[in-house]
């Protein structure tokens, strides 16, 4: 049978990722769904799979891929352009050739048109595969010989050193993943830019955010100009905000087209060039406020056609609105509210304290979060491998091949770029704090200089934060101290929620009680291996030497303090994106309500002995180590689950302590009789329980708006467990991402009795003084 090479828009829709990739599925379900997009074609993953193969270059490309190293940037780089080679000197098979030239003309007709060639992979622009960009795109192509010459440039581009290391980041087998190339129509724009169906800072909802700027979208998306910013009301469709930034120039075609005489690709500035704007429209709004609104509800209805957020690159020409692409906002976890960010930025995000001296430069907020360090400038891409681990990231503008370099930074600043520029998508994914277009950080930061970043305000300052359990100090550069803040101790604990171990050692220092939810999902995350499948290769102790290793980080850095581990709650399509989970792992549709929690320890006790071995070893060393059991659903799950640790020698009793997870409601309803099997203490986790009282489903943008943990159900629920648990003397706690943004939700809590607060780490300092308030307000009532 023979296969399919060529695909038009019109004919896909997203079940078509394994085909088309993610950018192809896309463009045609907005095709098929009546969206204004320009017309086009997908040359489909098949070609690229046969020039491989027909091309007799696999093994060659599997020989390199063995040899590498992708923390070498050096080498990585180098592999990395042997592969592309081989691919750039093999030829083409006949067919797939003839097929491309017979649809490029009929997409052109009697004039051959200027295309846009586009990069998709079959493991891109997915809501768990996010960074979209990691390969080429070539605008601006026209001819035959152009549009052949860019379809296998972008298949070398699947193996680019930023393809191949965030393939070997997600875990992707690299010859796995194929790739499809989108050629469309390429509209020359008036006016171009990027709209997110919610505000990207803060992810709120009920916002859309949108960047508009004169000349091609390029310019707007690598962040190479700062675009005019309009916050839209996503209900009335009102204009809420803009930022009307001043223009002088404009990125536009010089005309020419993608490759010379050689076959070599003209460098983009002689294809693209910026020009001058006029000056009487360099301070004008870039779209009339009729235009926002007639974007902003195109987008709406993208993202309720979705069913998600969605980030959406659009065109203007001739008073017509197009859309050029749109794939998922990748950062916003709608499962998960407990954001990456709030794990991973390094300094408190309370800024009531912070500094109150005037900043250095002043930019646009583009990621979240507090964070400190010396200053490495990077004048290209060439530098990166100078950005050491704890450095400030400073430079006009990142791009996909910057990645690596801002994994390492503690924070990001940008000459160019808005919010929604490479360097603050990125930012926000890493959970980094970044400020962009602060247009001369580059000339005005010295490299070694210590700054402060704040990602949420969009200001960088002269000077350090410190921490120490105690004392939150502010420093300038000449190291004088400018405030301190004593934050209090209080009757009520507070612990954090912690899920990945590298981050034990810095949080440890906190003015924190212990460690009230770690996570197991991170650390098997990176083991990036299904246990069932690690037992049907016999690696068995390798699991649990991992496993041990992650925890034991914690255990030892916050000791003598406790370290509450989580059991694992991975759902069947999470464990199903771990190596060797396809064959183990059966489709369900909610796995939000399916086979999770305890009732997998019951129907696969192997893999929780498994967990309790490795909790068995850290506890040799470390006697602060507790377990706390998740989703249980019924008091004969718990029953069933102490009798397996009974067996395994854990026991409670002495220095080990056992605690459930209060989620579902029946755990509510029946805590008596919980309690009464035998535990130490709950943990409310606020998320689920919310969700199950009120019926929402969490992972639907549709009704995410409606979720909320003070509602009075909730509240009633939450209130009911806390005074349930003071009736028979063992702990309550809460960990979900409630206490962590509503003040007065830590104060009903203090109010109640709860024994304890686990939020993440940049609600620390804040919680810790809410609490101390509510109990003093507390002690005066009563007085």
């Amino acid at each position: 049978m023979s296969k399919t090479y060529i695909l038009w828009f019109k004919e896909i829709d997203k079940n078509d990722i394994a085909t088309v990739g993610g950018k192809g599925a896309n463009l045609g379900e907005m095709v098929k769904a009546g969206f204004p997009v320009p017309d086009g074609f997908c040359v489909t993953a098949n070609a690229y799979f046969d020039f491989l193969e027909k091309g007799k270059i696999l093994a060659t490309i599997k020989k390199i891929l063995s040899e590498l190293d992708i923390h070498d940037s050096s080498s990585l780089q180098k592999k990395a352009k042997e592969i592309q080679e081989q691919i750039l000197k093999t030829s083409t098979p006949e067919i797939v050739e003839k097929e491309i030239i017979s649809a490029y003309q009929k997409l052109s007709g009697k004039k051959d048109k200027f295309v846009a060639i586009r990069s998709s992979a079959t493991a891109e622009d997915l809501p768990e595969a996010s960074f979209a960009g990691q390969q080429e795109s070539f605008m601006n192509m026209r001819g035959q010989r152009e549009v052949l010459m860019a379809t296998k440039r972008c298949w070398a581009s699947l193996f680019t050193s930023r393809a191949i290391f965030y393939r070997e980041q997600k875990g992707f087998d690299h010859l796995q993943v194929g790739l499809a190339v989108p050629i469309q129509e390429m509209i020359q724009s008036e006016v171009s830019g990027v709209m997110f169906t919610l505000d990207p800072i803060t992810n709120d909802l009920r916002k859309i955010a949108i960047e508009a700027a004169f000349g091609l979208g390029d310019a707007v998306v690598s962040g190479s100009i700062t675009p005019d910013q309009y916050l839209v009301d996503k209900e009335s469709l009102a204009i809420l905000d803009k930022k009307i930034i001043s223009q002088k120039k404009m990125l536009a075609s010089t005309g020419k087209t993608g490759f010379d005489a050689k076959g070599q690709v003209l460098p983009e500035q002689e294809r693209f060039q910026f020009v001058p704007v006029s000056k009487a429209y360099q301070n004008k709004q870039k779209l009339v406020d009729k235009n926002i609104s007639q974007l902003a509800a195109l987008g709406k209805k993208i993202e309720q056609h979705y069913n998600f957020p969605q980030d959406i690159e659009w065109a203007y020409k001739g008073g017509r609105l197009c859309i050029v692409q749109t794939r998922p906002v990748t950062t916003i976890d709608l499962a998960n509210r407990e954001s990456r960010i709030a794990n991973r930025i390094s300094r408190t995000s309370d800024t009531s304290w912070a500094i109150s001296d005037m900043p250095l430069l002043e930019g646009i907020p583009a990621s979240p979060g507090i964070a400190c360090g010396p200053v490495r400038v990077i004048k290209s891409v060439k530098e990166i491998g100078k950005v050491k681990k704890g450095e400030v990231l400073v430079t006009e503008m990142t791009n996909p091949d910057f990645v690596p370099a801002m994994k390492r930074a503690v924070a990001i600043v940008t000459d160019r770029g808005g919010r929604t520029s490479h360097a603050a998508i990125v930012s926000r994914e890493l959970g980094i704090p970044c400020v962009v277009g602060a247009q001369q950080a580059t000339k005005m930061l010295k490299t070694g200089e210590v700054i402060t970043v704040d990602g949420g305000e969009g200001k960088v300052y002269e000077g350090e934060v410190r921490l120490d359990s105690v004392t939150v100090r502010h420093f300038d550069s000449q190291n004088r101290q400018i405030k301190t803040v004593q934050p209090s101790k209080t009757a009520t604990k507070l612990f954090v929620n912690l899920g990945e171990p590298e981050l034990a050692e810095e949080v440890a220092q906190k003015n924190v009680d212990g460690v009230g939810l770690l996570r197991a999902e991170f650390i098997i995350s990176q083991i990036n291996k299904h246990p069932r499948y690690m037992l049907e290769q016999k690696k068995r102790d390798e699991f649990i030497d991992k496993l041990d290793d992650g925890i034991l980080q914690v255990a030892r850095a916050f000791n003598p303090r406790p370290v509450i581990y989580r059991s694992t709650d991975f759902k069947t399509n999470e464990y199903k994106n771990l190596k060797g989970g396809e064959k183990y792992e059966e489709e369900e549709t909610n796995p939000m309500l399916g086979f999770r929690g305890a009732l997998r320890y019951l129907a696969d006790s192997e893999v929780f002995r498994m967990e309790l071995a490795a909790i068995k070893h850290v506890r040799r060393y470390h006697k602060n180590l507790w377990l706390m059991l998740p989703f249980l659903r019924t008091v004969k799950e718990l029953k069933e689950c102490k009798k397996i640790l009974a067996e395994e020698g854990l026991s409670r009793g002495g220095s080990f302590k056992l605690f459930i997870m209060v989620e579902v409601p029946s755990t509510v309803i029946l805590l008596d009789k919980f309690i009464g099997v035998g535990i130490d203490g709950v943990s409310i986790g606020s998320n689920d329980l919310t969700q199950l009282i009120l019926g929402l489903d969490r992972d639907n943008a549709k009704v995410a708006n409606l979720f909320d943990e003070r509602d009075e159900a909730v509240m009633w629920a939450i209130k009911h467990v806390i005074s349930t648990c003071r009736k028979h003397g063992i702990s309550s706690s809460i960990c979900g991402q409630a206490p962590s943004i509503y003040e007065e939700f830590v104060q009903e809590l203090v109010e109640w009795g709860i024994t304890s607060i686990s939020v993440s780490p940049d609600a620390i300092t804040q919680t810790r003084d809410i609490i101390a308030k509510a109990e003093y307000d507390k002690i005066v009532r009563r007085m």
